[in-house]
């Protein structure tokens, strides 16, 4: 099991920037896809964005070309560059392992403000 928290969020206006965290404990976090999801108020929970074990990464159209998402193996984190931030990308943000789900964290939570 992988042991996940996330951090970095909070309250940014429009076109402004925020760089999140995610902490997973265990060794086996370098052997894994990992990915960020959110869930923005009275809405089901979206995927944002993975990155391979070798740091490839994937992008919901949302947010491509505004967010960066990376890893560093040897730190057992993973990161959310966001920039250029919209209203809808009010969110609580959660990372997890899409290849095997593990219990979610508490998130962190990215208000952005018009």
């Amino acid at each position: 099991q992988v042991h996940l928290v996330e951090s970095g969020g909070g309250m940014v206006q429009a076109g402004g920037s925020l760089r999140l965290s995610c902490a997973a404990s265990g060794r086996t976090f370098r052997i894994y896809r990992m990915a960020w999801y959110r869930q923005a108020p009275g809405k089901q929970r979206e995927h944002v964005a993975t990155v391979s074990v070798s740091n490839s990464p994937t992008y919901a159209d949302s947010v491509k070309g505004r967010f960066t998402i990376s890893r560093d193996n040897a730190k057992n984190t993973m990161y959310l560059q966001m920039n250029d931030l919209k209203t809808e990308d009010t969110a609580v943000y959660y990372c997890n392992v899409p290849d095997h789900l593990q219990p979610w964290g508490g998130g962190t939570l990215v208000t952005v403000s018009s």
